[in-house]
């Protein structure tokens, strides 16, 4: 399972990279906006120096709803770098804009899906990812990484090439019931990558290795 970062913070994407497991970096408005990114110029511009830092794939979602609009984002956002994937809604134009970015050659990333017959609309229509929300279907109480297994056992048994993307990952193990279940990429905030450090019994045994070693001296 491939690992992208969920942040637009230039720190985060650089601490995760460092750790040599970085596979891509997902973002979306609310991201930029918590970094005080303002503006056409400054999006775009950030979006640049995140393809820096990383040489991986970099989702970048448009704002438009609209197939014209979406379109028209779409273009100049995959002009920043080879690594951007476009990041669609998954609305009705969302859906006819991701089929002319692959007939055309762009990534996509279909955001916002709750379901599993959304995800269906967007293989179909070629999307390079799909975003499942299991954070946010959690919230409403039903199971977000069933949803997760759904979709994955449903692209496999009909061949879609399409890429399922865990999205709104709230912890460490969320991550791994990911795994169990067969996404194919897992993006998450530093946190939760970080989480997958901790146990107990590691810090327990290090500190009795690290006496005995003193012990010894």
């Amino acid at each position: 399972m491939k690992f992208f970062i969920d942040t637009a913070n230039l720190d985060q994407i650089r601490e995760a990279n460092d750790l040599g497991i970085l596979d891509g970096v997902t973002t979306n408005p609310s991201l930029m906006a918590k970094e005080g990114i303002k503006g056409t110029e400054a999006i775009l511009k950030h979006y640049k120096d995140i393809c820096e830092i990383v040489q991986n794939p970099v989702s970048a979602e448009v704002i438009s709803t609209d197939f014209a609009g979406i379109v028209e984002e779409g273009k100049k956002l995959a002009a920043i770098d080879p690594n951007i994937v476009v990041k669609v809604p998954m609305i009705k134009d969302g859906i006819k804009a991701i089929k002319w970015f692959t007939d055309n050659g762009i990534k996509t990333n279909c955001t916002l899906v709750f379901s599993a017959g959304q995800a269906i609309l967007a293989a179909k229509a070629g999307a390079t990812y799909v975003s499942p929300f299991i954070g946010r279907i959690d919230d409403s109480n039903w199971d977000g990484v069933d949803l997760i297994a759904q979709i994955a056992h449903i692209y496999r048994s009909q061949g879609f090439n399409t890429q399922v993307l865990a999205a709104s990952i709230r912890n460490a193990l969320h991550i791994v019931r990911c795994a169990e279940v067969g996404a194919d990429v897992c993006t998450c905030p530093l946190s939760s990558i970080l989480g997958l450090l901790k146990h107990p019994l590691t810090d327990l045994g290090l500190a009795q290795f690290l006496a005995d070693a003193k012990n010894m001296q």
